[in-house]
């Protein structure tokens, strides 16, 4: 019996390959070539205003004018400083994030871990979340100013001082303002934290409980670690929005000039955004203060820049440690 027959028979049997060219799809190359020209045209937008600024700014701007203050006059281009405003931005930038992270991602949790999808309670909630992303900004401040300043400081200065005249926590301080920008950056937070929750496999949940771990300590202990990474992200979201936010700001804590720095979080504080806004529309002179005008949105820039690579930067150092960690 001849053994090589087969592999004749499969080798005079096996096709010939053709190798055809593809047909020029005009179509996806149009629509390849818009995407890019709209990417293009967003990153000329950017770098005409960064370059603006930057052209603008970068004269006036020097370390005196970094670290000085308000002491004499803050139109006088020559003595003007920015440095209370840079205090007054961080710290409730600062005190934002404190507030808008834990209750952002409890809130989460729940949402992702515990409420059941198609709940009442989940669907009001959701569309709660939905609609408070669009609220516009001035809303928030006016919401700060009744309910955080008339209703809740108003309440502990009746229940604390109701003996003082005049008002502790009844009146514009900075902690009312972080407050508010909590409140309006929540939604950002929220979101993120619940993608970053469903990306988490389920393997990981499902083999937690197996070896006898409670939900809670699954949760705490295997999904938020590795969530870290997205919550960090929703953190420099909330940053990146709030820091140049002024309409929340402008009833519930800044001030138009204060001699001194806030000490306590009942005090009032400048604000980079509003230094800007009433150097805009308060100035005597405005062609003359228009270089402190520049310089002072550059600091901005900077600033908000700085507090986005710090978060970055501690979310790089997470994800490295979850790589060794795995």
């Amino acid at each position: 019996m001849d053994t090589q027959t087969p592999l004749l028979q499969f080798q005079e049997q096996k096709p010939e390959l053709h190798f055809r060219t593809t047909k020029f799809n005009f179509g996806s190359f149009f629509f390849t070539g818009l995407t890019g020209l709209a990417t293009l045209f967003i990153l000329a937008i950017l770098a005409i205003i960064l370059g603006n600024i930057i052209i603008n700014g970068a004269p006036a701007l020097s370390w005196r004018f970094i670290t000085a203050g308000t002491e004499q006059d803050m139109f006088d281009v020559e003595k003007a400083g920015v440095f209370p405003m840079i205090v007054g931005t961080a710290a409730r930038v600062f005190l934002m994030t404190i507030f808008v992270i834990p209750v952002g991602v409890i809130t989460a949790i729940y949402l992702t871990e515990y409420a059941h999808v198609s709940s009442p309670l989940t669907r009001i909630i959701r569309g709660a979340v939905h609609n408070l992303a669009g609220v516009p900004s001035i809303v928030f401040g006016l919401f700060g100013l009744g309910f955080f300043i008339s209703f809740v400081g108003g309440n502990l200065d009746r229940l604390f001082h109701p003996e003082l005249a005049e008002p502790i926590w009844g009146k514009p301080a900075i902690v009312w303002a972080s407050l508010t920008l909590a409140v309006m950056t929540l939604p950002v937070v929220i979101v993120a934290t619940e993608e970053s929750l469903k990306a988490i496999p389920l393997g990981l949940r499902e083999a937690s409980l197996a070896l006898g771990a409670t939900k809670l300590e699954t949760i705490w202990k295997i999904v938020l670690p590795q969530a870290l990474p997205g919550i960090m992200t929703g953190g420099i979201l909330a940053i990146s929005r709030a820091a140049g936010e002024v309409a929340p700001i402008l009833f519930t804590g800044a001030a138009y000039y204060m001699a001194h720095l806030p000490k306590s979080l009942n005090d009032q504080f400048m604000d980079l955004g509003y230094h800007v806004f009433v150097l805009s529309t308060q100035s005597p002179n405005v062609d003359q203060t228009r270089p402190i005008l520049y310089a002072t949105v550059l600091v901005l820039l900077i600033l908000t820049f700085a507090l986005n690579i710090v978060a970055i930067l501690i979310r790089a150092k997470m994800r490295a440690k979850m790589r060794l960690l795995h």
